[in-house]
């Protein structure tokens, strides 16, 4: 069947909203209710020790997925290859719904910052975007699948070429295993982590306007530690006496004491001398409100992630750039990757990366202003006019010619 995905539109229905019985997050239709196939499911992925962000990323995307089939008029059970197929093309077609216009930004999407050379985000789906759209919606099968429900074979195909018949000889007591790249995964464009220069980054802390963000942004760039990493410390998260703070770790949820500068550590007592600093349990950084709390004291609301881009964000726009928190992260990795005394496996242990081969792919690689530097010398070389040759002497002298055949006389 074809669809004429060009026309069709998805309506906003549903939404995600905080769940119960142990489920951060939860779908819910229009007339309140909670979708029961995919509550069950994020029962089930929460409960494989997924964390808060990822439940409420799965339920996003399933959210999505269920706007699709009632919009193509398919039950979920009854979902098939080219339902995957068509969400991936409608995607790539279609930009994202705004709950509100593009203002200032609406110069600016999808063009390139001529100070970073980062291009900003633009009003279409990235591939990275529907790429976790479609491992949701296989899990969400799988799991269903594995229930005795659902489709016979799972909507999200993958290819297998070269690699012979998936399951030839499967085992009946064992389940099915997923075999090769999904078939509709466009690819994702493959870009060059970038440094900040010495001065960018000079530009972009004078333009904190808080000790605070200051000490934030400081720690961040000595250890490469991820923004949530970073807002997720709490007062007995820092060791002053060895310089260290203690994040959890995106994805396996595991302890890592960091390493943090001196001038981080120096930024850090500022803005807990300024505060009357934190307890043990409490959040390290905070927001103080005007609205104060019973005690009398200034409300402290820990600090988002939407509120540390907001920062960020008032910083871009003095300066003209459109530096993220992970351009940190890469300019860490970047120095620590270019210290001779620092070694590869240094550099993932810090990172938090699982596989060494991760690390040598992102930052063992040449940074293409210094290549583009280079070539530009090179250039520069070739359009210099060379210089004359020097002209021949076509006279004779004497004493050459005495040397060649003598004084001359003949016997």
């Amino acid at each position: 069947m074809s669809r004429d995905l060009e026309q069709l539109q998805i309506e906003r229905l549903g939404c995600v909203r905080s769940g119960g019985s142990g489920v951060a997050w939860l779908v819910y239709d229009d007339a309140g209710d909670a979708v029961r196939p995919i509550a069950e499911f994020l029962r089930d992925f929460a409960a494989r020790g997924n964390s808060r962000g990822s439940v409420r990323s799965y339920a996003y995307g399933l959210l999505r997925w269920w706007r699709w089939l009632a919009a193509v008029g398919v039950e979920w059970d009854r979902a098939t290859q080219a339902e995957v197929r068509d969400l991936t093309l409608w995607l790539q077609l279609h930009p994202k719904p705004r709950r509100s216009q593009r203002t200032v930004s609406a110069a600016t999407a999808g063009t390139v910052n001529q100070v970073t050379g980062k291009r900003y985000l633009d009003d279409h789906y990235a591939a990275r975007t529907i790429r976790h759209s479609n491992a949701v919606v296989s899990s969400f099968y799988e799991f269903w699948g594995e229930q005795g429900l659902g489709p016979v074979v799972n909507p999200v195909a993958r290819d297998h070429r070269g690699q012979g018949r998936s399951n030839a000889h499967h085992n009946p007591m064992e389940r099915f295993r997923p075999e090769g790249r999904v078939r509709h995964n466009p690819k994702v464009p493959r870009r060059q982590p970038r440094a900040l220069p010495d001065q960018a980054w000079a530009n972009l802390f004078d333009a904190m306007g808080s000790n605070r963000d200051r000490a934030l942004l400081a720690l961040a760039i000595s250890n490469g530690a991820r923004a949530a990493e970073v807002l997720g410390l709490r007062g007995c998260d820092v060791d002053w006496g060895n310089q260290q703070v203690r994040v959890i770790r995106k994805g396996s949820r595991a302890e890592q004491w960091l390493p943090g500068s001196n001038d981080a550590f120096v930024w850090l007592r500022l803005y807990l001398a300024e505060i009357g600093g934190v307890g043990p349990a409490d959040p390290l950084w905070v927001t103080l409100r005007r609205r104060r709390d019973a005690d009398g004291k200034l409300a402290r609301i820990p600090l988002s992630y939407e509120a540390l881009r907001a920062v960020l964000r008032r910083a871009n726009a003095k300066l003209g750039t459109n530096w993220s928190m992970h351009d940190l992260r890469h300019t860490c990795a970047l120095r620590m990757a270019a210290d001779e005394h620092v070694s590869l496996r240094d550099v993932q242990t810090i990172l938090g990366h699982a596989h060494l081969e991760t690390t040598a792919e992102i930052y063992l690689v040449e940074d293409e202003r210094h290549t583009v530097e280079r070539v530009a010398e090179h250039l520069a070389r070739l359009a210099k006019p060379k210089p004359a040759p020097e002209p021949v002497d076509r006279g004779y002298r004497a004493a050459d010619l005495a040397v060649l055949f003598g004084d001359g006389v003949l016997p």
